[in-house]
């Protein structure tokens, strides 16, 4: 991975170029109807559509024991930290390229 990542604090980014005070006198309705205006917004969540939602958790990860190269573990480990979820998104890629059908987690929850 060759990414730069560049952290900074909501301190050291100042206030940004964002216009609060005019998001802050934004009615409901004025907000609504810019939703309704754009075609790419996602529809409003309203009670409704949560009246028929049902939380789902995805299955747990199972703690183990595997015995990997030592080589093969700085490697990872150098790449910072949650290289056991790369790890884990890794194989699952692996299992999935040769024919298993797995459920739970994606690569992309870790």
């Amino acid at each position: 991975m060759s990414e730069t990542v560049t952290r900074r604090s909501l301190k050291e980014a100042g206030e940004g170029r964002t216009d609060w005070k005019r998001i802050d006198s934004q009615t409901d309705a004025a907000i609504d109807a810019a939703i309704a205006a754009d075609p790419d917004a996602a529809p409003v969540l309203d009670s409704d559509w949560f009246s028929d939602a049902e939380l789902e958790l995805p299955e747990r990860k199972q703690a183990i024991s595997l015995r990997v190269d030592a080589d093969v573990l700085r490697w990872y480990k150098a790449q910072g930290p949650g290289y056991l979820s790369r790890m884990n998104a890794i194989l699952r890629q692996y299992a999935e390229a040769h024919g298993a059908t797995l459920t739970g987690r994606t690569p992309a929850s870790g």
